[in-house]
């Protein structure tokens, strides 16, 4: 215990991999699990958190190949990553809860609502994707291929102008810097192996039978995955609501983080 409001710790998945994770009590009944982009880690949602203390106990976690959790050989799966959440749940003795996921952490929200659909009690995509296009097995293989060159720092300059608007990097500096400082510190070799998941993922198939309540968010000015690609998933997920935020790019947990938790907190009310 980290203290009396926070439980944290490592779950073993089913494949023995470890992974790193933190619960923050709330004082709310709701129970909402965060899945956080990729290269990045359980502080990822900070600024989203305390947001929800009223309303829900939070999950949050480094995902197989970040942060402090095992970093074990590829090939990775977004299958794999969805099954992790499900242990991480039987751990904590969560039968279903409110997933919520940005970026990487939406494909694996959504690939957990493929498999595990029982334990979906609200399901949050924010700046994601359920696929990148046809040619994204060889874009994201680029990607990969540029951190193993270069290193992580050789994409920082490319990541830190698609995360944030340009008046929320001069504005903020501080939170800007730590998403880097995060970012570099990735392992090459399971950064690339997640890199190569990301171009394989298509969960398009599964969108329309999702019968529980979904928000989307995503930002105008988000690049990454586009609106356009928000707007499929809203078009193939029976029920589901959209919302586009003026003025912001990809990682809108980090730069608009009351429209997150607002979205998450009808969530957890529509539940």
């Amino acid at each position: 215990m980290a203290n009396e409001q926070t439980q944290s710790g490592l779950v073993t998945a089913r494949d023995r991999a470890r992974l790193a994770y933190r619960v923050v009590k709330g004082t709310g009944s709701g129970r909402v699990a965060l899945v956080h982009s990729l290269a990045m880690n359980g502080a990822f949602w900070d600024r989203v958190t305390p947001l929800l203390a009223g309303h829900a106990d939070v999950l949050v976690y480094d995902c197989r190949g970040h942060g402090a959790s095992d970093k074990p050989a590829g090939p990775y799966t977004i299958d794999l990553f969805a099954d992790d959440l499900a242990d991480l749940l039987d751990h904590v003795g969560w039968e279903t809860a409110v997933v919520c996921g940005a970026s990487m952490g939406g494909c694996v929200a959504l690939a957990f609502a493929e498999r595990h659909s029982a334990r979906v009690a609200g399901l949050g995509l924010f700046d994601t994707t359920a696929w990148y296009g046809e040619d994204a097995r060889g874009a994201w293989e680029e990607r990969a291929q540029k951190a193993l060159d270069g290193g992580m720092s050789a994409l920082v300059g490319f990541q830190k102008t698609r995360w944030f608007s340009d008046s929320f990097r001069e504005a903020n500096p501080e939170i800007v810097e730590a998403a880097i400082g995060v970012f570099v510190k990735n392992d090459l070799q399971p950064y690339a192996e997640t890199c190569r998941m990301l171009g394989a993922v298509d969960k398009r198939s599964a969108l329309p039978a999702f019968g529980f309540p979904c928000r989307i968010v995503v930002g105008e000015e988000d690049y990454a995955t586009p609106v356009a690609m928000s707007q499929a998933l809203k078009d193939a997920i029976p029920n589901a609501r959209m919302r586009v935020i003026e003025r912001a790019r990809h990682f809108t947990p980090l730069e608009v983080p009351q429209e997150i938790a607002s979205e998450i907190e009808a969530l957890l009310s529509a539940h």
